[in-house]
């Protein structure tokens, strides 16, 4: 007696799922269906700000929308992920980020890592640089470690508490053979106050890069005293890299983006692979290489997933010299 009710009940309920899964497909195939909000969960002063906002103007005109870049600054650059990762998986939400996702999972900031979103590909990778004011006696970056000795627990170092600059200076003093307890580490919320102090001599030293700081290279206001990466970079030729100087150092911010979990994977192809082609844009590659002391590094979905998870394991490793515990 109970079976036509009971098949009645299952087509109901495959009726159901069919709805969904076609309701789901429909919107896939219409993506995107509105703007974009790239969220950038930090302020207006930094490489991640201009990077994105470059390249989010290239890639709009390939998913034919507009990309709306908002700054959500924030709690280590966590109220910015929180909203993405809690926002509808539909692929109008994305969040443009770095390492510090990780970096605030560890710090205990935040309760989740880059496991808790979607990945969509990874898109450049920023050479670093320590920089200090114009007039300092540090001329180069291997001068540090001599002057720290002659003025112990006097040198102040800025950087962001759990960013990329924290886990930089931690990696740079351990290759230069320099004490934790013989620096002054000063904490900032983002890296345009940092250099406001820098310029104002509040602090000695700031990791940058040629997004954040280019131009007050180029005026000669701050000194580059070296780079971060395997060679010099084409926008700062005569400075050497801490290679160069016998740092064996090469440390890269590595900017890419996000989505909510449970993100449908057609919407996330169709993200990585109009993105990819900005990054690749002969106009804007020339740029982000030359003004932003950059490398397009494009990849998309597992691979980047593969990536990000290579660089939670280094990262996990640096966090015990900062005695983070979770």
């Amino acid at each position: 007696m109970g079976l036509p009710g009971t098949i009645t009940l299952n087509r109901w309920w495959l009726g159901c799922c069919l709805w969904g899964w076609l309701s789901i497909a429909c919107a896939d195939d219409s993506f995107p269906a509105s703007d974009i909000t790239l969220v950038v969960p930090f302020g207006t002063g930094g490489a991640t700000n201009v990077l994105f906002r470059d390249i989010a103007e290239y890639a709009q005109d390939y998913l034919d929308t507009t990309i709306v870049t908002v700054n959500m600054a924030g709690s280590g650059a966590t109220r910015g992920s929180q909203f993405v990762k809690n926002a509808p998986p539909d692929g109008h939400t994305l969040l443009g980020s770095h390492q510090t996702i990780d970096l605030s999972y560890f710090a205990g900031l935040a309760a989740y890592s880059h496991h808790a979103f979607s990945p969509i590909a990874l898109l450049t990778r920023t050479v670093n640089i320590p920089a200090t004011y114009a007039g300092h006696d540090a001329k180069r970056a291997s001068d540090i470690a001599t002057l720290v000795k002659e003025q112990p627990g006097e040198l102040r170092f800025g950087m962001i508490p759990s960013s990329t600059d924290h886990f930089f200076w931690v990696h740079f003093f351990r290759q230069a053979n320099i004490p934790l307890d013989t620096i002054e580490l000063v904490h900032y919320p983002d890296t345009g106050s940092q250099v406001e102090a820098l310029l104002a001599q509040e602090i000695d030293f700031s990791m940058l890069n040629l997004p954040s700081a280019g131009r007050l290279f180029a005026a000669g206001a701050l000194t580059p005293l070296g780079v971060a990466g395997e060679q010099r970079l084409t926008g700062l030729p005569t400075v050497p890299t801490l290679k160069e100087q016998g740092i064996d150092l090469v440390n890269t911010t590595n900017r890419g983006l996000f989505a909510p979990p449970g993100t449908p994977v057609t919407v996330l192809s169709t993200l990585a692979e109009a993105f990819g082609q900005a990054v690749q844009n002969p106009e804007l590659a020339s740029r982000i290489e030359k003004a932003h002391g950059s490398l397009v590094d494009y990849r998309p979905l597992d691979d980047y997933a593969l990536y990000l998870d290579d660089q939670y394991t280094v990262l996990q490793s640096l966090t015990e010299e900062i005695a983070f515990s979770r």
